[in-house]
């Protein structure tokens, strides 16, 4: 039976998508198979792994509205053992149309439960809101990892995501934990950044991930190109952050996985891919 992680934060821009992604491929080049359900109506998540967002792209939209099958839906990424649910603007309509529907807030759960057995770990990209989709993926989440970014305005609105979180759990999800919270875009240069590191330490104490992810230029510069980082620039500082980060989480989830030890560029499906050799 997998497990379902979702990533969210109402704040954008603090890293959210980012993480997810490079997650993922992680966990995947680890040998855990592994699928991300976009349900951001940005689609950042569908681009960064490589599905080009035509008009005939069935996505978790079609899902939504019952005229796709999971056959039709579920991606293969440019990972092996990475799938996607892609996403497109036209999810954007989903929050007026659930409205509509009984047990609108549990929608996505359903979907989510009949696929969850094939899967080890099932990780939802989240929008920058609370909204009904957000609801509807915290409802089908076992747990929740938030990314915040280490700048002035990091904490602002986690009150308000907390509050969220405590309703999910008390009238959708009882089970819903948070996983962890991972500190994103962190310069350790500026003094300001390690306060707001302090502050969100004390906030969420053991929760916090060890690993802290830097300011990186190749993570900005991997999803223009279609790429995780892991495949764009193995060897980049934002790199080997994700790879330590995903060991974190697989650590404390208690899952053995296949230790990185090497990357080599081979041709894989058209671009240059990052493979691992394994331990």
């Amino acid at each position: 039976m997998g497990k379902i992680i979702a990533f969210a934060n109402q704040k954008g821009g603090v890293g959210k998508t980012t993480t997810c992604i490079n997650v993922a491929t992680y966990m995947a080049l680890m040998g855990k198979k592994v699928l991300i359900v976009d349900v951001d109506s940005q689609g950042n998540a569908t681009s960064a792994v490589g599905i080009n967002k035509t008009k005939d792209l069935k996505t978790i939209y079609d899902l939504i509205g019952g005229d796709s099958n999971y056959d039709e839906v579920i991606k293969p990424t440019i990972v092996d053992n990475l799938f996607i649910i892609p996403s497109t603007v036209d999810l954007a309509g989903a929050e007026v149309e659930l409205v509509q529907i009984p047990q609108r807030e549990k929608v996505i759960k359903n979907i989510l439960d009949e696929i969850k057995p094939n899967f080890d770990f099932i990780l939802i990209d989240c929008p920058p809101s609370l909204a009904l989709i957000t609801v509807n993926a915290l409802t089908a989440a076992d747990s929740l990892i938030v990314p915040i970014q280490c700048e002035f305005f990091a904490l602002e609105g986690l009150t308000q995501l907390m509050n969220t979180v405590r309703l999910i759990k008390y009238h959708l999800n009882p089970n819903l934990d948070i996983e962890g919270v991972v500190m994103t875009m962190k310069d350790k240069r500026y003094n300001l950044a390690n306060q707001v590191s302090n502050e969100i330490i004390k906030f969420f104490n053991k929760k916090v991930y060890v690993t802290t992810i830097p300011r990186n230029i190749r993570l900005a510069e991997a999803p223009s190109h279609g790429l995780p980082v892991a495949l764009y620039d193995a060897d980049s500082r934002g790199a080997e952050a994700y790879l330590s980060l995903t060991e974190e989480i697989l650590k404390r989830n208690n899952s053995t996985y296949t230790k990185i030890s090497k990357l080599k560029k081979i041709k894989f499906k058209g671009v240059n891919k990052e493979e691992n050799d394994n331990e």
